[in-house]
């Protein structure tokens, strides 16, 4: 579905990526795991469209889209969720989820969307009258995921949704990441809880230094002796 072939981007001067390449097939759960400043972000934000390459080459479904605008990558399908959720905090909550149907696929389908993202998230239904800057961290983290779900993307992204949470939220979190997949989405997911993320995805990678140090399957990974030392503190 996605393939990023040896990208390069930059922050003025200062190289960021350094040829990063990694693919995600149709209904995976794909993490992306490092440390802070490892660039994971980053690799996001060029896949949006956000930040512009200065090599490599990005496709989605066979299509190049690294001269793409970021709204027209939107509209092919891939949506980001950024980390920070991002909300508009003086809209209620049933105005941020409308923000996330801006296109004609997504407006056609935004009742049908919306009942399904109530679903998922019962507190979003109870109070989708509410300003999103009155919600709890974790509600605003549901209302985040929920305005991604509302662009139907074929390709959810996902940066670091469990941070600033409880433990207990975290865990619900990544169950509703699960279920979002397991409903046909396709995940890639960028998080520095890389327990629960290798735990849920089929498969990961390591980034270290802009630049991909480790691949494998989720479970491959966990076991790997440097990632246990690095990440798990074991």
């Amino acid at each position: 579905m996605l393939r990023v072939n040896g990208i390069d981007v930059f922050y003025g001067d200062l190289q960021s990526l350094r040829g990063v390449s990694f693919e995600v097939q149709s209904g995976e759960i794909i993490s992306m795991v490092g440390s802070n400043g490892a660039g994971k972000s980053t690799t996001l934000m060029t896949v949006s469209g956000i930040l512009k390459l200065k090599g490599g080459e990005i496709f989605f479904e066979n299509h190049p889209i690294h001269l793409c605008s970021s709204s027209q990558i939107v509209e092919m399908g891939i949506v980001q969720v950024p980390e920070g959720r991002q909300l508009f905090p003086s809209l209620t909550v049933t105005e941020n989820l409308e923000m996330g149907a801006r296109f004609p696929k997504a407006k056609k389908a935004r009742k049908e969307t919306m009942g399904w993202v109530f679903k998922l998230f019962p507190r979003l239904e109870e109070r989708k009258h509410q300003l999103a800057g009155t919600l709890s961290g974790g509600e605003q983290q549901m209302l985040a995921i929920g305005r991604g779900l509302m662009a139907c993307p074929t390709l959810l992204m996902l940066d670091e949704p469990s941070l600033g949470l409880s433990p207990l939220l975290v865990k619900t979190i990544f169950n509703i990441i699960k279920e979002i997949n397991g409903q046909g989405t396709t995940i890639l997911l960028v998080e520095q809880n890389v327990f629960h993320s290798l735990s849920l995805s089929h498969r990961g990678y390591v980034l270290e230094n802009g630049s991909i140090a480790m691949s494998g399957t989720g479970q491959d990974l966990l076991k790997n002796q440097h990632i246990r030392q690095s990440y798990l503190g074991l």
